[in-house]
């Protein structure tokens, strides 16, 4: 998780944007890190075709470099190359950074391309997030993936083969991209980093927003109310609600105007009962008993508990870990996860 501060910063930086397409609400956080190492980016018209795109990732160089625009594949309209090529791009030009030399920290990046015929392609390495809400049911447009959760740096590639292709890299900055047409069903599309997606799964993000408009809540104020609410209460939480935090969240018009939008909206939260916030996944009241068990001295189970509570599908599968588990003790639930699991199956 990284060191923490013995209070969070907890100010937000907010913005707000829109056309006749689309309307977006962004914010960041640094919370308990003692750094800020997001980094978002908002462009409503990227290039000379009216493509927009919403890019977040863990480091700024990544973020202000807009690698994508420049790629040839992009120009000639290939958007899943030019998504691919541009994060290598953007990866090459890290490792060629001397400041990033030693640096074995390496980041996550995650960006969202919408071309003006209505298609959304999402590129992601590493385990931030994008979903799309379609008549309230939270869709996946990227995948988060293990062990290849971060954007290459100079000392992962010298760990690698370097005689293999990106993408054949267990370590890599190769993004897998997933392509959606967009419909009149969808309403929404939420970007954001890990911070927010190891306490919400997909669908109750998707739920929070539906809430938080049933309020009369704006974009910008619901990213803001989904940090807040992810926010750890203290630092010794096991890494838990302590992470920096970035939401951007992008309104679909589908040739509505704004109100008609937010009503519209509206209506979906009370036909689909999600008029009220979701009880999180860290809030959790959980049956499984795991406080007798041994927790590993060096935490090497820890990221199979969060790549699985951070999956819906390895939840449905009846995966229970008590909150306090998840928190505090990640190695010992990692172990009765998998344990229960088995049982399972």
């Amino acid at each position: 998780m990284g060191q923490t501060l013995s209070e969070p910063v907890i100010d937000k930086h907010s913005t707000t944007g829109g056309d006749e397409r689309y309307l977006y609400g962004a914010s960041a956080m640094q919370g308990w890190r003692i750094s800020m190492e997001d980094a978002h980016t908002t462009l409503l018209k990227l290039g000379p075709n009216g493509e927009s795109a919403f890019l977040l990732s863990t480091t700024a160089t990544v973020a202000r470099r807009r690698p994508i625009l420049g790629e040839k594949a992009y120009s000639s309209g290939y958007y899943e190359d030019a998504i691919k090529s541009g994060f290598l791009s953007a990866d090459a030009h890290l490792r060629e950074k001397p400041e990033m030399t030693n640096d074995s920290s390496g980041c996550t990046a995650v960006g969202v391309l919408l071309t003006k015929d209505g298609t959304a392609y999402c590129g992601n390495a590493g385990d931030s997030r994008c979903i799309i809400s379609s008549k309230g049911r939270a869709i996946a447009l990227s995948t988060t993936t293990s062990p290849r959760t971060k954007l290459s740096s100079t000392a992962s590639h010298r760990a690698n083969n370097s005689s293999l292709p990106a993408e054949k890299q267990v370590v890599t900055a190769h993004p897998d991209v997933i392509k959606h047409t967009i419909t009149a069903d969808d309403e929404f599309i939420v970007v954001a980093c890990d911070g927010i997606w190891d306490c919400m799964t997909n669908q109750q993000v998707a739920q929070f927003v539906h809430a938080k408009v049933v309020e009369g809540k704006k974009l910008d104020q619901i990213c803001e109310d989904m940090m807040d609410r992810c926010l750890a209460s203290e630092s010794e939480l096991g890494g838990v609600g302590c992470d920096n935090m970035t939401v951007v969240i992008v309104a679909i018009l589908n040739g509505k105007t704004e109100e008609e939008w937010y009503a519209h909206v509206k209506n979906v939260a009370e036909e689909t009962n999600m008029k009220s916030s979701p009880t999180l996944k860290k809030d959790y009241e959980r049956n499984f008993e795991v406080s007798d068990l041994d927790i590993d001295a060096d935490g090497t189970t820890s990221a199979i508990i969060k790549q699985a509570l951070q999956s819906d599908e390895e939840e449905a599968a009846g995966v229970d870990i008590r909150a306090d588990a998840l928190e505090g003790n990640v190695a010992a639930a990692a172990a009765a996860a998998v344990a229960k699991k088995s049982e399972d199956n």
